[in-house]
C-alpha cells in the first residue's frame, strides 16, 4: 500500500480523510492537530451552476478549497460589462487572504463542491504556520505563472490554437482524480460557447468552427454538444501550439 509522504492518515478528521485538497492543496501543509482544529469550523457544501460565490467589492468573511467542479472568475466594468479572467479547479484556494473586500467575481460554472472556513481562522493559522503560508504563497505564484502563460495564448496564438489550449486546460484540470500521465479523458465543457468565446477573445462562430475542425480531424469527439472525449492528449497538445 502506498503511503503519502506529505501527511499521514493517523489522527486525520473524518471530514478530511478522503479529500484530495488535503494532499495537493493548502491543507497539505497542516499537521493532524491543525487539521482537526480546522475541520471543527469547516463545512463542505455543493453549489449549483450559476450561483455567485464571491461578489466584486464584497466583504470577505470566509475562504474555500475547491474540491470538485469549475469556478469562473470575472472582472466587471462600471457599465456592467464582464470579462472572464480565469478558471479555478480542485484543489485551488478560493479567496484572497488579508484583503477586506473581494476584487473579483467568482461563480460556479458547474456544480462545485467546496470546503469553506472562516477568514479569521485561516489567517490566524497562516501566522502560526509558516508551512501553510508557504504553501499558499506557492499556489499563488503558480496561478501567476498560469496567468502569464494564458496571456501568451490570448496574444499570440491562432484561433485554432486558442480553442485547443482551452480544451487542454480543461482536460488536465477538471477531474482532480485524473492521473497526470493519462493519455485520454472525457469531460463536459464547463462553459457555454458564448463564455468560451469571451474567455478566448473570439466570436461564438469561430469557437464553433474550431471545435468542428478538431472533431473532423479526430482530435476530439463531441457528444450531446458538451460532452468531449480526448483519446490522445499528445495530439491535442500539439494542436495547442504548446
Amino acid at each position: 500500500m502506498t503511503v503519502r509522504q506529505d501527511i499521514h492518515s493517523s489522527g486525520i478528521p473524518v471530514l478530511c480523510q478522503s479529500c484530495e485538497a488535503r494532499h495537493r492543496g493548502v491543507c497539505g501543509a497542516l499537521d493532524p492537530e491543525q487539521l482537526v482544529g480546522l475541520a471543527k469550523i469547516s463545512s463542505k457544501h455543493n453549489v449549483e451552476p450559476g450561483v455567485e460565490l464571491i461578489g466584486d467589492a464584497e466583504t470577505v468573511d470566509s475562504y474555500s478549497n475547491v474540491l470538485s467542479g469549475v469556478v469562473k472568475l470575472t472582472k466587471s466594468l462600471s457599465d456592467g460589462r464582464q470579462q472572464i479572467v480565469g478558471l479555478q479547479f480542485a484543489p485551488d484556494f478560493l479567496g484572497r487572504p488579508f484583503k477586506v473586500e473581494s476584487a473579483i467575481n467568482a461563480e460556479a460554472a458547474t456544480t462545485v463542491s467546496l470546503c469553506s472556513f472562516p477568514k479569521a481562522a485561516i489567517e490566524r493559522m497562516m501566522k502560526e504556520s509558516p508551512q501553510l503560508e508557504h504553501r499558499l504563497f506557492k499556489q499563488t505564484l503558480n496561478e501567476l505563472d498560469e496567468a502569464r502563460d494564458w496571456m501568451v495564448t490570448l496574444g499570440r496564438k491562432s484561433a485554432s490554437e486558442k480553442v485547443a489550449s482551452f480544451l487542454l486546460m480543461i482536460a488536465r484540470n477538471i477531474d482532480p482524480a485524473l492521473d497526470p500521465a493519462a493519455q485520454s479523458t472525457t469531460f463536459d465543457l464547463p462553459l457555454t460557447r458564448a463564455d468560451i468565446a469571451d474567455f478566448l477573445g473570439l466570436t461564438i462562430e469561430t469557437v464553433s468552427r474550431q471545435l468542428t475542425r478538431l472533431r473532423t480531424d479526430r482530435v476530439i469527439r463531441i457528444d450531446s454538444t458538451r460532452h468531449v472525449t480526448v483519446e490522445n492528449m499528445g495530439r491535442l497538445e500539439r494542436r495547442s501550439g504548446a
